[in-house]
């Protein structure tokens, strides 16, 4: 086996915020199980928030590669600035060229990625990357070239919230009449993807049927980019959800999400985050599948989605239906969804705190 040194180790991971909550279980193992004195992570600007306060990172560097980080000097300047940092390691499951040329121009002298990377011949030892399995335990596979498989790793996907923030969101959700002890309800609607977002007319739907079945506090999550969408999902729910767009920050999301009762997402980050607080989880999967390996990675999750021969028309889905029909989204009903809700509040009710701990969810196909 190749002697390396673990002094000062950087993981690099500038994919969608997702693929970075995803990498958590990586970066955990790293920290637990090599003897590494400082560890340092890459990654995109929205990702270093959220990742502010977790306990095994030392550094977070920012990578802003589609503003002012964007095309070829931006990438030597990334470069040169881990330079200057002197890693002695660099881990990375991202699989474009440019994370493995930023490595290589930043001089780490231990490069480490996988085989299908269009960079693969920039690193010195690679591993194969199976697509068949979780992404999680795709990023975790990279730890193969120091004879680490997957099976042997902490596989749970965790994201530590401080004291502190827990308090502050709090307060803000004190404020806007939701409390602790409320029987709370968390939707998150957005998506990057166009055709990854169920439709809006089944949010509003599903609001007032948990409203009627359950009397809950029903919090709606979004970035700056779902302010319509999460508006008029508002709107058609009666006005009865509690709209959290501008009102959080994203490194408090962890903390806000932690206080639902149950998680009501598409397939996007939020999806990850509630899963790493062990809150129960509905996936709604429109245009992509689980087979693509980013479903819930826990079993206090079902997935709702159609089975359709469409299905998926891409790896992020897409920005527009490419048949013009929308049935994925379409032929998701509210009620499908309640009764996936109402099957998990169910199942954590007679489980208690011994649910045995697995990561596959369960797949409710329509």
């Amino acid at each position: 086996m190749v002697s390396v040194s673990w002094e000062n180790v950087l993981i690099l991971q500038t994919s969608f915020l997702g693929d970075t909550v995803l990498t958590l279980p990586l970066i955990s193992e790293v920290r637990r199980r090599f003897p590494v004195k400082k560890l340092s992570v890459l990654c995109l600007p929205l990702s270093c928030e959220l990742l502010a306060d977790h306990p095994a990172i030392d550094e977070i560097i920012t990578d802003d590669k589609r503003n002012t980080d964007r095309g070829w000097r931006g990438l030597r300047r990334t470069a040169a600035r881990l330079k200057d940092k002197k890693f002695s390691l660099a881990l990375t499951p991202h699989k474009s060229l440019r994370s493995a040329m930023i490595l290589y121009f930043a001089g780490i002298p231990h490069r480490v990625g996988f085989r299908e990377s269009r960079g693969w011949f920039l690193f010195h030892q690679r591993a194969a990357r199976d697509p068949s399995r979780h992404d999680v335990e795709r990023n975790l596979s990279v730890l193969r070239v120091f004879g680490v498989a997957p099976e042997q790793c902490q596989r749970a996907i965790e994201l530590p919230v401080r004291p502190a923030t827990q308090d502050s969101v709090d307060q803000k959700l004190g404020a806007l009449g939701v409390h602790e002890n409320d029987f709370i309800v968390g939707i998150s609607p957005g998506s990057v993807w166009a055709t990854k977002r169920w439709s809006i007319d089944g949010f509003g739907a599903l609001i007032q049927l948990l409203r009627r079945k359950y009397d809950c506090k029903v919090l709606l999550f979004g970035g700056a980019d779902d302010t319509a969408v999460v508006e008029e999902i508002q709107r058609r729910g009666g006005a009865a959800a509690v709209n959290l767009v501008g009102r959080i920050e994203l490194r408090e999301l962890a903390a806000a999400v932690s206080r639902c009762r149950v998680f009501i997402t598409n397939d996007s980050a939020p999806m990850h985050i509630a899963v790493a607080r062990k809150v129960p989880t509905v996936g709604l999967f429109c245009a992509t599948t689980p087979e693509l390996g980013f479903y819930p990675y826990t079993n206090d999750a079902i997935v709702v989605q159609k089975n359709l021969f469409c299905r998926p028309c891409g790896s992020h889905g897409g920005r527009r239906c490419p048949l013009g029909t929308e049935d994925c989204i379409r032929e998701i009903s509210p009620d499908a969804v309640l009764q996936a809700v109402a099957k998990l509040l169910d199942r954590a009710q007679d489980a208690g705190d011994t649910a045995p701990v697995s990561f596959q969810p369960e797949l409710m196909t329509l």
